[in-house]
């Protein structure tokens, strides 16, 4: 099976952590980069791959995914020989959805809502019930260590511990010693460390 998926990103945004676990995996891929400055993303031909005008994006021969967690869980399965990405029989592989999903449904609402100092809807409306509630069952997962789902890395530690770095950097999440430690576990990685170094070469051509 031809595994080779064509990749949308831009520098500075959600699909640096769709570019570290591309680079985890050791995944067949061609880079479609895109400049959010320059409006690339809301351009008729992106639009045509993602109509919300979003990165990431993948391409994987007639299959088009979108949606960071869809991206991620695709990706993650597509390479099993990597072991990102817990088997449907293993006990991992329940805990493992969950997180992933937690990500888009509960953390990235709270996360925008606490940005732009909103209150959260009240609890029977809420996706997320508060900023507490997401924060407290994160740190009692983390708990577990070194990783998300305790001993094991996956897919899960390359989505949080980027998404985790870029908010505690812009002071959005509280940085605790675990947290702290947590996330130099995953960007001292050499794919996070790979990625971030392309992206600043990225970064620097778009500006020039």
């Amino acid at each position: 099976m031809n595994r080779r998926i064509t990749f949308y990103h831009a520098p500075n945004s959600r699909s640096g952590g769709t570019f570290a676990l591309l680079e985890e995996l050791g995944a067949d891929y061609e880079l479609q980069l895109l400049n959010l400055k320059a409006g690339e993303s809301r351009l008729p031909d992106y639009r045509a791959i993602n109509p919300m005008g979003k990165v990431p994006a993948i391409r994987h021969g007639d299959v088009l995914i979108t949606e960071q967690p869809a991206v991620f869980l695709y990706l993650a399965d597509l390479y099993p020989e990597a072991g990102l990405a817990p088997a449907l029989d293993d006990p991992l592989r329940g805990a493992y959805l969950r997180w992933l999903v937690f990500y888009g449904t509960c953390f990235e609402p709270a996360l925008v809502d606490r940005s732009l100092n909103r209150e959260p809807a009240p609890p029977s409306t809420s996706p997320y019930g508060s900023w507490d509630d997401v924060i407290n069952a994160l740190q009692l997962q983390l708990a577990r260590g070194p990783y998300m789902l305790g001993e094991r890395f996956t897919a899960v530690d390359v989505l949080w511990g980027g998404a985790l770095h870029w908010t505690t950097l812009f002071k959005l999440v509280p940085e605790t010693p675990p947290l702290r430690a947590y996330i130099d576990r995953v960007i001292a990685r050499p794919a996070m460390q790979r990625v971030a170094a392309r992206d600043a070469e990225f970064i620097a051509q778009q500006a020039a």
